[in-house]
């Protein structure tokens, strides 16, 4: 499938985080779309075309497993490349991302060329987009 205009959607509670990376991304070519939690992420992949969703793990009532979880239940969002971020990540927690088909897991505080590098991976790998 061909992208002209690659989507992002950054989930995460901190918001000056969201907005770090959304000054990341746009200049990169994205349409991005902010969410504070896995609620909100979940209503705006039912209302807008994603590529890919950047979660943090730790949230407000829904996490980033288990907002990932409810994408897998779907099909037409079963196959959504989700990258899992997380200050506070443990063996429990990549077990499970890996059972949900994670794309990615990155630990806080991610580097500004690991997250692009896995944004475009995931980009590559589900969409065949070219490299930037």
């Amino acid at each position: 499938m061909k992208l002209d205009t690659p989507t992002l959607l950054i989930t995460d509670d901190d918001r000056d985080f969201r907005e770090t990376l959304r000054e990341v991304f746009e200049p990169r070519g994205f349409r991005t779309y902010l969410a504070g939690d896995g609620e909100e992420a979940l209503q705006i992949i039912q209302n807008e075309r994603i590529h890919i969703v950047l979660l943090d793990m730790h949230m407000p009532r829904l996490s980033g497993l288990d907002t990932i979880r409810r994408l897998r239940e779907t099909q037409l969002t079963s196959l959504l490349p989700c990258i899992l971020i997380s200050a506070a990540l443990d063996d429990v927690i990549r077990e499970e991302a890996r059972k949900q088909r994670t794309f990615s897991i990155l630990a806080k505080p991610v580097r500004l060329r690991e997250v692009t590098g896995v944004v475009q991976d995931a980009l590559r790998q589900a969409y065949d987009w070219p490299a930037q």
